[in-house]
């Protein structure tokens, strides 16, 4: 058996191996089932998927900073945001990262309602296929870990104006609960614009 991953897109990739000019093994993950495949992840590595294009990465494993309770805390809110907009968060060392779709989903399964794919035993089976490989995501909020004792986070939105482009600060030090409350029912809206 081969290491093979299939992405959020329904995409599915194959861990392959080869040499560096000094002739130490690098890796790279690819669709094509032909090459020298790996058959199970080297030790100290693990499979990474950037949230933006669900490109697909072999990556050196990440000290796990955030806690189990904390990724909870994050899914669990993305999971009532209701917007027509599609929410997922990333982790890397202190950092979480939530990233919102680049498209109105709402209007993408208008758009390709009346596609019906072959493969697909329901039209909604096909309509979820279709929307999951048609969108992006691009990064919108962010909490970083302040004090691993106290667990507090700074809160960070992206800001969209071309002369800025970056993270500017908008809270914090606080608990993530508290900054999630406060700054989460404003994704999707027009008032996120104002913090």
């Amino acid at each position: 058996m081969t290491v093979q991953y299939t992405n959020r897109k329904s995409k599915t990739y194959y861990l392959h191996e080869g040499k560096t000019k000094t002739g130490k093994p690098k890796y790279h993950f690819s669709m094509k089932k032909e090459g020298k495949l790996v058959k199970k992840i080297p030790d100290g590595y693990e499979i990474y998927e950037h949230p933006t294009n669900a490109q697909v990465f072999l990556r050196k494993e990440q000290p796990r900073i955030i806690t189990d309770i904390e990724r909870h805390l994050i899914d669990k809110c993305l999971k009532k945001i209701n917007t027509s907009g599609r929410y997922i968060f990333d982790v890397k060392l202190k950092v979480i990262t939530i990233f919102e779709s680049d498209q109105d989903i709402d209007e993408l399964k208008e758009m390709i309602s009346s596609i019906f794919a072959p493969g697909f035993k329901d039209k909604k089976s096909a309509i979820d296929f279709a929307v999951n490989s048609a969108i992006n995501y691009s990064p919108v909020i962010r909490f970083t870990l302040d004090n691993k004792v106290k667990r507090t986070f700074i809160a960070e939105r992206y800001c969209f104006l071309g002369s800025i482009d970056d993270w500017i600060y908008i809270d914090g030090p606080d608990s993530l609960n508290n900054l999630l409350k406060k700054y989460s029912k404003h994704l999707g809206k027009e008032s996120f614009f104002d913090l």
